[in-house]
């Protein structure tokens, strides 16, 4: 978006700002497992491109690996990247950890002493912040940010993950902790206010998938099917024979659970044109609602860099809902919002309903390869 340039650029001047002040924080054994290869649109570029959203090895340089003073530097480059309300439901889903870690018994899984930790979210900067083509990843359990600058521009900010595990736990005086909430809430909302000829072309299935369909792969094909949990970790198995069968084992029970055949998961595979209802189809208070929960996507992002003023009434008629599941609260399920450069998937099926996974990501443009590729053909 054009004119959206003054808003990339002055975001892009914050994370090179952050950036560079943490780096230089670092000793230079951090700084081997901080700094990666600067961005290419080639093979070389591979590990930028991988994203997780298990309690695997995300890479780069963990939290616990660092001081208190170089973990409020990289909170601050974190930070720049997020809106207020995206900062703290980062912020929140990280210190989820600890609630997830009591739910299982403050159990050793995974391979590691501490299953569920909130110091293993990793950090790296890809390239020279101070050179305007760079870029930074940031994940662990359920987030992972990735963001591309180029040429002093932020150009991508996608794939942009955040999970909750729980969804949803208890507060003190019945309150109740819900860090994404209103993405469910809404998309329940919307397909529930659908008239019944609208709802059952919505509702691709009364079954939800075990997870999102197009998983972490790095980029989103038609036919995309879901991954089996065991298969979204860094290495293919564990050093550890009763830790991998541990892990086959939950993720043969979440796939069990939900059940589905060939031809169910035929019917939930990622399309490049679009399922379900139009926006176009909608009236005023159901385009309301679509414009509210594509907003609890892009408002994770600071404003200066959000798409959000890109959907215009024209661009509103191009997006379209799919559902899959039931459309009672507590019940599991998952819907995907699609359409020209958008993608957006929630499920909310694992631990009883309890576990929810969110996506935002650009078919075309996810990690800037498209602009990557432009600015390797100028300057080289």
């Amino acid at each position: 978006m054009p004119d959206q340039l003054p808003g990339r650029r002055e975001v892009a001047s914050a994370m090179a700002e952050a950036a560079s002040a943490w780096l230089a924080t670092l000793t230079p054994d951090q700084r081997a497992d901080a700094v990666g290869a600067g961005p290419t649109d080639g093979p070389e570029d591979a590990e930028r491109r991988r994203w997780f959203y298990t309690p695997t090895d995300h890479g780069g340089l963990t939290v616990h690996a660092q001081r208190p003073a170089q973990q409020r530097a990289a909170m601050r480059l974190v930070a720049s990247g997020l809106s207020m309300a995206g900062y703290v439901t980062v912020s929140t889903v990280m210190g989820l950890e600890n609630v997830l870690d009591r739910v299982e018994g403050f159990a050793a899984i995974f391979d590691r002493e501490r299953g569920r930790d909130p110091g293993l979210y990793y950090l790296r900067v890809f390239g020279d912040p101070a050179s305007g083509t760079w870029g930074w990843r940031y994940g662990g359990h359920h987030v992972s940010l990735n963001n591309l600058v180029v040429d002093g521009e932020l150009v991508s900010t996608t794939p942009c993950f955040l999970g909750a595990d729980p969804a949803t736990s208890p507060l003190l005086g019945g309150a109740l902790n819900r860090p994404l909430g209103r993405v469910e809430d809404l998309g329940r909302e919307l397909v529930r206010s659908l008239d019944p000829d609208l709802a059952r072309r919505a509702v691709l299935h009364p079954v939800a998938p075990s997870d999102l369909v197009t998983a972490n792969r790095t980029r989103v094909s038609p036919g995309d099917r879901v991954v089996p949990l065991a298969g979204i970790w860094r290495d293919a198995r564990f050093p550890d024979d009763e830790q991998q069968a541990r892990l086959q084992a939950l993720s043969d029970a979440i796939d069990d659970a939900a059940g589905y055949t060939d031809a169910d998961h035929a019917r939930l595979e990622y399309t490049s044109t679009p399922q379900g209802v139009a926006g176009r189809e909608l009236d005023a208070g159901q385009r309301e609602l679509l414009v509210a929960l594509l907003g609890t996507h892009f408002d994770r992002v600071p404003d200066g860099v959000s798409p959000a003023p890109a959907y215009d009434d024209a661009a509103l008629d191009e997006v379209h809902l799919a559902w899959a599941g039931p459309t009672d609260a507590g019940e599991p399920h998952y819907y995907r919002v699609q359409g020209p450069g958008l993608l957006l998937e929630w499920d909310n099926t694992q631990r009883g309903a309890n576990h929810a996974h969110s996506v935002w990501r650009d078919p075309d443009r996810d990690f800037g390869l498209d602009v990557l590729a432009r600015h390797h053909a100028r300057h080289h």
